[in-house]
Order: C-alpha cells, then structure tokens, then sequence
C-alpha cells in the first residue's frame, strides 16, 4: 500500500468515535517498534517527523525506514511533519514524499497566521498534501519548541470557524490544556474539554488535533530515576482523558515523550544491570520491544482505533 495523506483516515475516525495516533520517529528502533505494534492491531499510523528528527536522522534515510515499515506491514500510513514553522520547510518535506504538513503559525498574529497557513495549504492541495494549521499556545518544550506558561494560551473558538474557512486547512490542532514535554502539570491534570465541544459545535465534523498528549507513564520515570536519571515531578495526561477526547471530535492525538521515556528507562536498565554491556542491539533490542509494548496499548485502549486500517 502506498504513504496516503489524512483525508480518510480523519474522515473515518470522526465517525467512529476513535483518534489515529501520531507518532513521532527518530530512528530505526522507534520506527519498528511503533508499526510492529500497528501490524499486530491492524491500526492505520500517522508518523510525525519534526524539523528537529530530519536534521538529526536526514530526511531520506528517515523515508527509506518508513518506505521498509510500509512493505513490512501493508498498513495506511501518513507521514506528517510536526511544527513545521515555515513554508519553506513545508515545501521541502512536501516536495521530499511527505503526505501531510503541519504549519504552526501560532505564535503569529491570527491575521498572519492566516496568511501564512493559506499559503502552504495551496502549495499541499495542488499536490495532494493535506495541511494542518495551529490556533491557541501549548506551553512546554519538545525539539525546537520552547513556550513559557506565561505565553501560553488557550484556543478561542470564535477563531475557529473562521480560521478554517479562509485557510481551507484539513485539520487543526487547538490549546485545551496539554503541554510539550514530560512535566504538563504542576497540579491536578485539567483539560478545557468546553473548548473542545464549543470547536466541534461551530466546526461540525471537522478533525482536530491534540498535541502535547503523551501520558508520561509513570512506570518509566520511576524507571529512569531507579537507574541513575533525575526526572523529579514528570507527569502527563491521563490516559482516560485522552480516550475522552478520542471519542469527541479529535481525530488525531501526538505521541513523542512517552517514547523517550520507554526508549531511556528501557536503556538505562540494561546498563544498570549489565555495565559491561557493550553491544547497541542489546540496549536497542529491549528498548524497541517496549516502544512495541507502549504502542500497541495506546493504540487499543487510549486511541479506539485497533481494527480501524
């Protein structure tokens, strides 16, 4: 089967009441670990590549690795960049095979956010792409996105409607209280779940994205801070709020840091517990087989969308 963008797949998982997972890849490991676990469920996949993962792992050997995982699984999957901040970049990854752009232009006066996503959506429509756009700031650090509390906020939805209609976007990824990164929350986990319902109600049947919605696992950072790491107060977002969303009008929800920490807890053991361990698939091996493990929950139980390729 061939890379296809987020058209249907969105389209079918508004109907369905589930969300496709967006993962984030890096390398050889992540990306078999996330589309093992995918073949094993029969999910569709949406693998996100940052401007941050192209520079480290180059863009085409990062294609080749999923070019592998489509013949290895035969399963519908979008490759999508993550916060691209530029139509220059959103050209080259669509020019380069991608399927799907994101253009966060939030940090942006809304006009000129406008301006600009209208712009890259032209560019992805006339060549199949489809284009994600960004309205409302998630607060935290991932790769090249550093956002204080401060300058945070949240999505307004009277934009929304009007947002949509002027860019023509294909989704859309509001602020509803997640946040980049492994520390999302000082108290008690809140998300603006009224946002997200008055968006749907003035942008009926139109897919939005969750970003900033990794679980941070606390499995994993006891793990990392048993063997040697230094993760005081990492938490994330539950997952029975993220199922919430799933079944409401986000269609598609990102997935990086709890990777990093299932890939960090997973190496930091094995050399905890074997210090002369010297060998990479040894470390990796493991490592990849708990990204595995984490996907293939997320994908049944968070996401809904087992069964949906």
């Amino acid at each position: 089967m061939p890379l296809v963008n987020t058209t249907e797949m969105f389209k079918k998982a508004y109907e369905g009441g589930y969300a496709i997972g967006a993962f984030n890849v890096n390398n050889m490991e992540i990306v078999q670990g996330i589309t093992e676990a995918a073949k094993e469920v029969n999910a569709p996949l949406i693998l996100q590549v940052s401007s941050g993962a192209r520079k480290y792992a180059n863009h085409t050997y990062l294609m080749k690795l999923i070019e592998a995982a489509i013949i290895e699984t035969d399963l519908p999957i979008a490759v999508h960049l993550d916060h691209g901040d530029s139509f220059e970049l959103c050209k080259s990854c669509i020019d380069g095979g991608f399927t799907s752009v994101m253009i966060d232009g939030s940090h942006l006066p809304f006009e000129e956010n406008i301006a600009l996503t209208k712009k890259v959506v032209e560019y992805a429509h006339a060549h199949g792409v489809t284009v994600e756009g960004e309205l409302g700031r998630l607060a935290g650090v991932e790769d090249d996105i550093n956002v204080s509390a401060e300058d945070s906020s949240y999505t307004r939805p009277e934009e929304v409607e009007e947002f949509v209609s002027r860019t023509g976007v294909d989704s859309l990824a509001i602020a509803i209280g997640t946040s980049h990164g492994a520390y999302k929350f000082s108290g008690e986990p809140q998300l603006r779940f009224d946002i997200l319902e008055e968006v749907a109600r003035r942008v009926p049947g139109f897919p939005i994205v969750l970003h900033g919605a990794s679980s941070v696992i606390p499995e994993y950072v006891d793990m990392i801070n048993q063997y040697g790491g230094n993760m005081p107060g990492a938490r994330g977002v539950p997952e029975d709020m993220l199922r919430k969303a799933a079944s409401m009008a986000v269609c598609k929800i990102n997935i990086d840091s709890d990777l990093r920490l299932a890939m960090t807890a997973t190496v930091r053991k094995v050399f905890a517990e074997n210090p002369s361990e010297f060998d990479p698939r040894k470390y990796l091996g493991p490592a990849r087989a708990e990204i595995k493990k984490l996907v293939k929950n997320k994908l049944i139980n968070v996401l809904g969308c087992a069964g949906k390729a």
